[in-house]
């Protein structure tokens, strides 16, 4: 199951809409663009499973789903980035929103941490993930329809997910370090010594 999520937002953010995201940042590297974007995916996806481990938490994110997020954005991801997609529901494309409640008090760290990874900077890390969070959210809302999946599905997707990219990309394991410490400045630091060689799982292997 967690495959198939990952696989759904590798081909949402195609290189293609790599392009169109780098073009919406005004003109951003496309390389950054590209790292950012798998640190922001890697990054929701861990708080999302944080966030759904407990009973209360993973039916919270269930309801959303149910009222604001039924995947249907991901049939013209183009039109939402470009301010053209035509949707019934200003919820589903309320990015800021969206972090507020997936994030909380971790955002900015969450900001810092993913430009000290891409060498995107941080306002522009700040736009790109709440572009991207409406994106994630309707791949998640999709595969819970497609997958019939209930409160307790959707923690065990979360989860296994998370428990696939530990093993597949090494950012994750930052991420959930990161999300689990009370403070996050000596986390955010041992990222920027790292750089960004970490970040080439998510888009590594498309050209």
């Amino acid at each position: 199951m967690s495959t198939n999520l990952m696989d759904l937002l590798q081909g949402s953010l195609s290189s293609g809409m790599v392009d169109q995201l780098s073009q919406q940042l005004g003109g951003a590297d496309k390389q950054q663009t590209a790292a950012a974007a798998s640190g922001i995916v890697t990054t929701l996806m861990g708080a999302l499973a944080k966030n759904a481990s407990t009973t209360e938490g993973a039916q919270a994110l269930n309801n959303a789903l149910e009222r604001d997020h039924d995947g249907s954005i991901l049939e013209d991801v183009m039109g939402m980035l470009t301010g053209n997609a035509q949707v019934n529901n200003d919820r589903m494309l309320n990015g800021s929103g969206i972090l507020n409640h997936v994030l909380g008090n971790k955002q900015s760290g969450a900001v810092d941490m993913i430009s000290k990874l891409s060498g995107l900077d941080s306002s522009k890390t700040g736009s790109l993930m709440t572009m991207l969070a409406p994106v994630i959210m309707g791949a998640l809302g999709k595969t819970k329809q497609q997958q019939g999946l209930d409160v307790a599905g959707i923690a065990s997707l979360l989860s296994g997910t998370v428990s696939a990219q530990k093993q597949q990309n090494p950012t994750m394991n930052l991420v959930t370090s990161f999300l689990d410490a009370d403070g996050d400045g000596s986390i955010v630091d041992d990222v920027a010594n790292m750089g960004m060689k970490i970040l080439g799982g998510f888009f590594g292997r498309k050209k």
